[in-house]
């Protein structure tokens, strides 16, 4: 690998939003490598309090007195203001500043092989399972996922080989900045449509993005995908398609599921068996997400065996399917499900999860999503008996009080289905251990911090 110093020319860099999960893996990347590292961050956590004990500063306000003269660089992400006091000082003091997935793209440029996963979902799910993949072949990976993964004790590792594996977010079209050797597409449909105008700007998005893999690169993309000729039209590098279909280059025959719903499968590359995987995270789509891992391993010369040694480790990212505990033998699991596509694909495993009634708590993600999906989300949940709708998780975004958490609880009543608003966390938990008897299942469900009932439930 290059020098990163030569790349960049810098020595002291500064992160405005250190305490991401994205941001505090490039922190810890840039350290590793002898840089000079500051960041800023509105409250402490525990992956801020990691990056200092590790050497690196952090101011918790932000601030322009947080950017020094002696700052060479300053990173940021989408979400940071464009009044921002740092990047304001930043600018002032002419520091130069770059975007997250550009300061991501440029780190990729140092490897000879960045492993880049695109998708709508299942992003940090097949990121860590490939992960588990690439250890177990002793490939020695720098990852960096969108989750806290066990098996690298967190979101980011930091290895010696060529080898980089990350995620490719499509929202502001960040993926577009990136260096792509070799790619996933796990899927594509509408979703941030506080950026994107329709599922057809979300294609040419993921057009573009497929297009930066060069000609000696490589693809693996779901054979399901909508106009699949159209999406690869500009693609050079040699490209293979996943799926539940022999049709596709890499399918899976001869399924079954264990009383956890995790599948176990024959491993098919055209035609031709190529091994069995056993998974220890549960549903269909995790059997997807091994697919598209299979067919990347394919093309790194690791065995499906080899694949299959790893797999067996992972019993899934955080928030995905999570089991947290039990309380009074009722079992609470979290999921980030934010999509009503994600909404499906969870309910479908908890159907096939052993318990008595089940009890979803949705936290809406965003307002513009939450208006977007309005009917889709409340189809989703309707499908269960035991629905709590919790306040909307405005995340970058500010009320435009034209939609609300009791807009979904209306919409699922027009469907001659029960479903309860409660705004308050503390109520939330003490509605679920007045009406849950043991051996019930509690989903708390959404990608804010719904996460919090079951630490609550947990505590009491």
């Amino acid at each position: 690998m290059t020098n990163l110093n030569s790349l960049f020319n810098k020595k002291k860099i500064h992160f405005i939003g250190i305490g991401g999960i994205s941001m505090s893996g490039l922190a810890e990347i840039v350290h590793n490598r002898g840089f000079i590292v500051t960041g800023s961050d509105m409250k402490s956590s525990e992956t801020t309090r990691h990056l200092e004990d590790i050497g690196i500063q952090i101011y918790y306000s932000h601030s322009a007195e947080n950017i020094a003269s002696d700052v060479d660089l300053v990173v940021y992400t989408a979400a940071i203001a464009k009044d921002n006091p740092e990047l304001a000082a930043c600018s002032e003091m002419h520091i130069d500043s770059v975007s997250r997935s550009k300061f991501l793209g440029l780190i990729m440029k140092d490897y000879a092989f960045p492993i880049c996963i695109a998708g709508t979902h299942g992003k940090t799910t097949t990121t860590s399972m490939l992960t588990h993949g690439l250890l177990a072949a002793d490939l020695d990976p720098t990852v960096t996922v969108g989750g806290i993964l066990k098996a690298i004790e967190g979101n980011i590792r930091i290895g010696k080989s060529n080898y980089f594996i990350t995620e490719a977010c499509e929202y502001c079209n960040s993926f577009l900045d990136f260096f792509p050797k070799i790619g996933i597409i796990l899927n594509i449909e509408e979703d941030h449509l506080d950026y994107f105008k329709d599922i057809n700007h979300i294609r040419d998005s993921f057009q573009k993005f497929v297009a930066l893999i060069p000609a000696d690169g490589f693809l693996a993309i779901n054979g399901t995908t909508e106009n699949l000729a159209e999406l690869l039209a500009p693609v050079s590098c040699k490209t293979e398609t996943f799926g539940l279909n022999p049709r596709f280059n890499w399918y899976a025959e001869n399924i079954t599921y264990d009383d956890k719903a995790c599948g176990s499968f024959d491993v098919y590359y055209n035609g031709v068996i190529k091994g069995h995987l056993t998974l220890n995270a549960p549903g269909i789509h995790n059997v997807l997400n091994a697919l598209s891992v299979c067919a990347v391993c394919h093309y790194l010369d690791i065995s499906i065996n080899v694949l299959n040694d790893g797999l067996i480790h992972f019993s899934g990212a955080n928030q995905r399917f999570e089991i947290k505990g039990k309380v009074h033998n009722i079992t609470i699991v979290d999921d980030y499900a934010h999509h009503p596509t994600e909404i499906d694909a969870t309910l479908k495993v908890a159907n096939a999860y052993p318990h008595h009634n089940l009890y979803v708590v949705f936290q809406p993600h965003t307002y513009t999503r939450t208006k977007a999906f309005l009917n889709e989300f409340a189809a989703s949940l309707s499908q269960a008996k035991n629905v709590i709708i919790a306040d909307i998780y405005a995340a970058r975004e500010k009320n435009p009080g034209d939609i609300s958490a009791e807009d979904i609880v209306k919409k699922i009543h027009s469907l001659g289905k029960e479903a309860l608003y409660i705004s308050d966390f503390d109520e939330i938990a003490n509605y679920l251990l007045e009406h849950a008897v043991p051996n019930d299942l509690i989903i708390t469900m959404g990608a804010g911090n719904i996460n919090q009932v079951g630490d609550i439930l947990l505590g009491k």
